[in-house]
């Protein structure tokens, strides 16, 4: 492999090979290739895509950035280039930011932009964008506007009429969903539930007959209370996960049901950084009343096979007694 590797040519991995295709040749015919497990051929790889990042322009406008939840291995090639080219980084806390960028050789001295200060920054941010700078947003760890004031950023930013792009990459929501071992296809994110039980208690009704996934943050202090409310409320028995450490070096998750979960956390205090998941809720099938009041209002326009047919769609009950059901309502 080549000690320089141009621009115009696109570096991948293949299982035996790392292989250069170059846009002077035949797309089929690999201008180089060395074997994959060659850290230093790897190593160049890297810096090939991270030089072809840094050469691409960054336009002005704000830019929201993923930073890593532990793993400073998660760091993508484009987050570092965005971060390096920046006019200006703006950050939850400048203690941790720093030794973010100083992990990945920036100098760059970071802005608070908090919930405690959000109202008065933000003009001082979109007057930045005014002027054609390049403004990124980034987080303590994740993505950032999830469970932190960067909506609100976002939106002055649209209505001024600036560009905004997202960075993605780490997510605690996503990776603590994917492995859990619950339903992904349908999911909700409910943010961090109130802190005092009464109104948690109201939450999480509001939140018990949700056919999806619900995931939601909580602190370490909380998350036996949280548990055993959602057990109370939810049903002891209905599948969940607490995942704690998400990347880091004590990364685990615990999955079981409700109860199983309260109990355990109630023995057992969390540390760390934590994510609750509990599983869809099962649909209840509908009554003899429900199914005959829809039967009533579908019976005034259709026969009634085709409202049997119709309602017990729509209910997700078995035709034939939906059927029967309307046999009565004929009779009587």
């Amino acid at each position: 492999m080549p000690d320089k590797i141009k621009p115009s040519e696109e570096v991948f991995l293949r299982a035996d090979a790392v292989v250069i295709w170059s846009p002077v040749m035949s797309r089929k015919t690999p201008v180089t290739a060395e074997p994959a497990n060659v850290d230093g051929a790897i190593l160049r790889l890297a810096e090939a895509e991270l030089a072809r990042q840094l050469a691409r322009p960054l336009e002005a406008g704000l830019h929201l950035v993923a930073t890593p939840l532990g793993n400073l291995g998660d760091m993508t090639l484009r987050a570092i280039a965005v971060l390096a080219r920046a006019d200006a980084i703006y950050c939850e806390d400048t203690r941790v930011s720093r030794t973010l960028l100083a992990h990945f050789g920036m100098t760059a001295q970071p802005a608070r932009y908090h919930e405690h200060n959000a109202a008065a920054e933000r003009p001082r941010i979109v007057a930045l964008l005014e002027a054609g700078k390049r403004v990124a947003l980034i987080c303590d760890a994740g993505t950032p506007l999830v469970s932190d004031p960067g909506y609100k950023l976002v939106r002055a930013a649209i209505e001024a009429g600036h560009r905004v792009t997202s960075v993605p990459g780490p997510s605690a929501t996503l990776a603590a969903l994917t492995a859990s071992g619950l339903p992904s296809d349908t999911f909700l994110f409910a943010g961090f539930l109130p802190q005092k039980s009464g109104p948690r208690f109201a939450r999480i009704r509001e939140l018990r007959a949700l056919p999806a996934t619900l995931i939601v943050f909580e602190a370490p202090s909380r998350v036996s209370g949280a548990l055993a409310d959602m057990a109370e409320v939810m049903g002891a028995t209905r599948p969940a996960a607490v995942a704690r450490e998400l990347t880091k070096l004590h990364e685990e998750v615990r999955r079981g049901t409700l109860g199983a979960l309260a109990a355990e956390t109630a023995r057992q205090e969390l540390r760390g950084e934590l994510v609750i998941l509990v599983g869809p809720a099962e649909a209840e099938e509908a009554g003899d009343d429900a199914i005959e009041a829809r039967l009533r209002e579908a019976l005034t326009t259709m026969s009634l096979r085709d409202a049997a047919e119709a309602v017990a769609r729509a209910l997700g009950v078995p035709r034939s007694r939906a059927y029967d059901i309307g046999l009565r309502i004929k009779r009587s």
